[in-house]
């Protein structure tokens, strides 16, 4: 017999889900639930959110909403050890975004009007000012979570300097920006000296390229992820195929495997 039942099923689903969290944490629940922490549950937590946009990328409603859940698991799980040490419970988080989803859309909830998105995003960011105290930001960046992905971190602190003029007009400044930090990362490999910080402005100015080009670099760089490891499988593929070792191949002939297998793809012909 179990220590605790189930949750009464004809409760709405979010509390059954609190219910559920509140019974593993107690002390008669799990041992891996109850020696979780805030800091523990982090990485999780990033997890859950980035299997989230994989379901709808790939446009998988199933997919989607199980990882929805996932994450929802994760808000609550975060709410019950906030609870239990008597910081803040899951009603005040509720309340806090429903008080402020009202308070900075007033052309929904206060008969103010908007014409557009554009109009909007200024409206909510003098809000934010006024909810600050009416004091205006020390920065330009300031408010950017640090904790964002490399890529999208980059991108919206390069925004918000371009909201103030700190910014080229045009992309082919930031093509010769590119050359000039890769001869940087060049003279550096020459010279043998530590990589990190020339590879890093490297990667912020093609940053900088894809948001003057309006392309997502996040999204970018996740495609040709799995651009590669498709055809790094059909490489694979075409190995077992033909008997070849990979491990024991030089290079010349696995990109002969990869030319076949990008030619192909482009094709739409299976290599043979």
């Amino acid at each position: 017999m179990p220590l605790q039942s189930p949750p009464d099923a004809s409760l709405p689903g979010l509390d059954q889900l609190r219910a559920i969290v509140a019974a593993l944490r107690a002390p008669d629940g799990c041992p891996w639930d109850q020696e979780q922490t805030h800091a523990s549950l982090r990485a999780g937590l990033l997890e859950e959110a980035y299997e989230v946009t994989a379901a709808i990328d790939a446009a998988d409603d199933a997919n989607l909403r199980e990882e929805l859940g996932d994450l929802l698991l994760q808000v609550v799980f975060h709410a019950q050890i906030a609870e239990e040490q008597g910081r803040f419970a899951f009603d005040a988080v509720a309340l806090g975004i429903v008080q402020k989803l009202v308070r900075r859309h007033p052309h929904v909830f206060a008969g103010e009007s908007a014409t557009d998105s554009a109009e909007v995003l200024v409206r909510w960011e003098e809000i934010k000012r006024q909810e600050r105290g009416g004091a205006a930001a020390e920065s330009a960046l300031d408010g950017v979570s640090p904790g964002l992905p490399a890529l999208q971190y980059a991108a919206k602190i390069q925004k918000r300097a371009a909201k103030v003029g700190f910014d080229w007009q045009e992309a082919q400044p930031v093509l010769e920006k590119i050359r000039e930090e890769l001869a940087e990362v060049e003279a550096d490999m020459q010279a043998g000296l530590p990589m990190e910080e020339e590879l890093g402005d490297l990667l912020f100015a093609v940053v900088n390229l894809a948001r003057k080009l309006e392309v997502d670099a996040e999204v970018a760089l996740s495609g040709a992820t799995q651009k590669f490891g498709r055809r790094f499988r059909g490489v694979e593929e075409l190995a077992r195929k033909r008997g070849i070792g990979m491990a024991g191949s030089p290079l010349e002939a696995l990109d002969q495997l990869w030319d076949e297998v990008k030619a192909a793809e482009k094709s739409g012909v299976t290599a043979p």
